[in-house]
């Protein structure tokens, strides 16, 4: 290897040691410190890969993990995220299978319920209320019973 790419690629390391990144946005920022040189940065993403920095099936596996608990996110919206950064249909659903749906159900009832006590006075609430949980990327057919149990006066 030249020294430019062993340059780019301890970077590189160094920034995968801090958190996961895909192949994509690794090739993007092998590119970037390359000038643009597409053969220089894939060999520095294939020596990337083959040293265990950067794994497509690890990273789908924190993203998931990530959007669901932290902004809630449902697997419609994670699968076609993860599909925009080249990730393999394998590795997506293997990713959105260790979220834990118990959890992720009892985070989107607690969305909707705050997300709620804005819209009760408005007469689309409850069409707004399905619209807001459609764009999480949650299913009709999760989001109805909830949307019915909790705009449903007691």
């Amino acid at each position: 290897m030249e020294t430019d790419i062993k340059t780019v690629k301890s970077a590189l390391e160094a920034l995968c040691a801090k958190r996961e990144y895909c192949e994509l946005d690794i090739r993007r920022k092998a590119l970037d410190r390359l000038e643009g040189d597409r053969q220089k940065a894939d060999e520095v993403v294939a020596a990337l890969v083959a040293d265990k920095f950067v794994d497509n099936a690890r990273y789908a596996a924190a993203f998931a993990r990530e959007k669901s608990g932290l902004q809630g996110w449902g697997p419609i919206k994670i699968r076609f995220q993860l599909r925009a950064k080249g990730i393999s249909d394998a590795d997506i659903t293997s990713a959105l299978e260790e979220i834990d749906t118990d959890k992720a159900s009892a985070r989107l009832k607690k969305l909707l319920m705050n997300k709620w006590h804005s819209l009760q006075d408005d007469p689309q609430g409850r069409l707004k209320l399905i619209k807001f949980a459609l764009t999480r990327g949650y299913e009709y057919e999760e989001i109805d019973p909830l949307v019915r149990q909790i705009t449903t006066p007691e």
